[in-house]
């Protein structure tokens, strides 16, 4: 299957539908003609701002809900083929301080969209991870692990409804609404000092089309429970610091001497370093073209599920964690942060 045939003519629902992840894939999906796309999202002001954005593009559907209201989330799956599920909450420290927040709908949303997408026998559902899932140290880490396995479970526990469920893990998005980038923009050209929270710090990275992409090309590959992650580049956050001031500071003010960041120390539930796989999934985890793939465990046993197709492709030969991954040169992250529209984030 490609893109193509995954999206013309098909119904698609979008949770999170006003996130930075959403609006990249409606921009990508809207290429391959969908019957329709719905948008489902808890932000009014931000679907209002969408019918400016695409008000060419008739296909849309503008839902106010949220993913935590099962009725709502069962009156917006009627005639639906593919649901991607983006909605989330994402900032680590948010989460640490508003646990059953966070627990309502990272967990209890995916229940809700696990039981109306078997409802209306729905095709296919994407969930959108985090490799903060690998062994988490915070409650949005350990909610987006629950909700991986609540996703890889249910395509055992489904019946004979013929949907099927998979997951994507990927790491921070560069530009995306309230991630590091914008907020070191911000501090940068105001003059402030630069908070960051360790020099020792690394994060994987990744484009918003990047993203997209492999959203896409995983529902184009799966069979149902595999979990899909991007070979992404890593990132030291002090680079990034370094780079960004390169960038935004005018060299006159840079002739004075260079402006020193402040170091606040990591913030609750941050990790040093992020990994894409545990040494316990190692086994299972293939490489494929462009990105990795965890089949579930105990795949072997699903006489269903058939996982064949998998077998041509090598097996992963070690965990890859951030700190112990070339990190990208500072000239390299400047070029990266030049191209397309990172800086600003999406339009």
């Amino acid at each position: 299957m490609d893109k193509k045939e995954l999206i013309k003519g098909k119904n698609i629902l979008i949770t999170g539908g006003t996130g930075t992840v959403a609006y990249g894939l409606i921009k990508e999906i809207l290429k391959y003609g969908p019957s329709s796309i719905r948008i489902l999202s808890n932000d009014e002001n931000g679907l209002f701002e969408y019918r400016t954005k695409f008000k060419n593009h008739h296909e849309l559907r503008y839902l106010i809900g949220d993913v935590r209201d099962r009725k709502r989330l069962d009156r917006s799956m009627t005639d639906i083929h593919l649901v991607l599920h983006t909605a989330a909450l994402k900032h680590v420290w948010l989460c640490e301080y508003n646990p059953t927040e966070a627990i309502q709908t990272n967990i209890l949303g995916i229940m809700n969209i696990i039981d109306a997408s078997i409802k209306h026998e729905v095709e296919q559902v994407i969930f959108t991870s985090s490799d903060k899932a690998v062994n988490p140290s915070n409650v949005m880490g350990t909610t987006k692990l629950l909700g991986e396995k609540l996703i890889t479970s249910a395509n055992f526990a489904k019946g004979k409804a013929r949907t099927r469920f998979s997951s994507v893990r990927f790491g921070n998005i560069l530009g995306s609404r309230g991630s590091v980038v914008p907020l070191f923009r911000q501090q940068i050209l105001s003059g402030e000092q630069v908070s960051i929270t360790d020099k020792n710090m690394s994060r994987f990275v990744l484009t918003l089309q990047g993203a997209v992409e492999l959203i896409l090309d995983s529902a184009t590959k799966a069979v149902g429970g595999e979990t899909f992650i991007l070979k992404m580049d890593v990132i030291n956050v002090l680079d990034l610091y370094e780079a960004m001031v390169d960038i935004l500071t005018p060299k006159e003010v840079l002739s004075k001497g260079r402006p020193k960041p402040k170091v606040i120390g990591r913030q609750p539930g941050e990790k040093l370093y992020e990994e894409l796989m545990t040494m316990e999934e190692l086994p299972r985890t293939k490489v494929l073209p462009g990105m990795f793939m965890v089949l579930p465990e105990g795949y072997k046993d699903y006489q269903a599920l058939d996982y064949s197709k998998y077998d041509k492709y090598p097996r992963c030969k070690k965990v890859y964690r951030s700190d112990t991954q070339k990190a990208l040169s500072r000239t390299a992250i400047k070029k990266l942060l030049n191209s397309g529209n990172i800086f600003d984030g999406p339009e």
